[in-house]
């Protein structure tokens, strides 16, 4: 386990408030979005740690659903399909709303009953590695950096132009801090 900053704390759980449910690193949870009428944001808890007033925060992985990633929700997506991210985060414990699972595809299938708190994740969400800005990138049929081309036999872009200004530039994540 990393260390913990002078003044905090690592804790091995915490409940999540008004319930009964305890969260540990390594579980998946529903965080609340900062906008009312928003779809729960998905999360891997890392680390739980708290200061010396007892406010907890917990270090998170984001999952992305495919319509928040720059490549857009595609046909082939399900409906509870997410994207684990390489995305880190700080968020007050009060955020959780509660626990939710993301299966692997193939486990996720074999569910059943699938219930609301049921995700699946197939592919992980790399924008960093593409090296470009959100508006570059929405001008390409298609992105993958070579490096992730090359390990998934992905097609690379044909346009000499598009690959060039793979290497320019900087994906900033589309969450905000919460």
């Amino acid at each position: 386990m990393a260390k913990t900053r002078p003044g905090k704390r690592d804790l091995d759980s915490y409940t999540i408030r008004g319930t009964n449910k305890v969260v540990k690193a390594g579980d998946c949870v529903l965080m609340r979005p900062p906008e009312s009428g928003t779809a729960s944001y998905v999360a891997r808890v890392e680390k739980i740690e708290a200061d010396n007033r007892n406010n907890v925060k917990v270090r998170v992985r984001w999952y992305y659903r495919p319509e928040e990633s720059m490549g857009g929700r595609r046909q082939f997506h399900g409906a509870k399909e997410l994207f684990l991210s390489d995305h880190y985060d700080v968020q007050s414990a009060d955020t959780i709303e509660g626990k939710c699972s993301v299966h692997t595809f193939r486990a996720y299938v074999k569910l059943q009953n699938v219930g609301t708190e049921d995700y699946y994740c197939r592919f992980e969400y790399h924008p960093v590695c593409v090296g470009m800005s959100v508006e570059q990138t929405k001008q390409l049929d298609q992105f993958v950096c070579s490096d992730c081309a090359s390990d998934q036999n992905v097609k690379k872009p044909q346009n000499s132009d598009d690959a060039s200004r793979i290497t320019s530039g900087k994906v900033e994540p589309k969450r905000q801090k919460r």
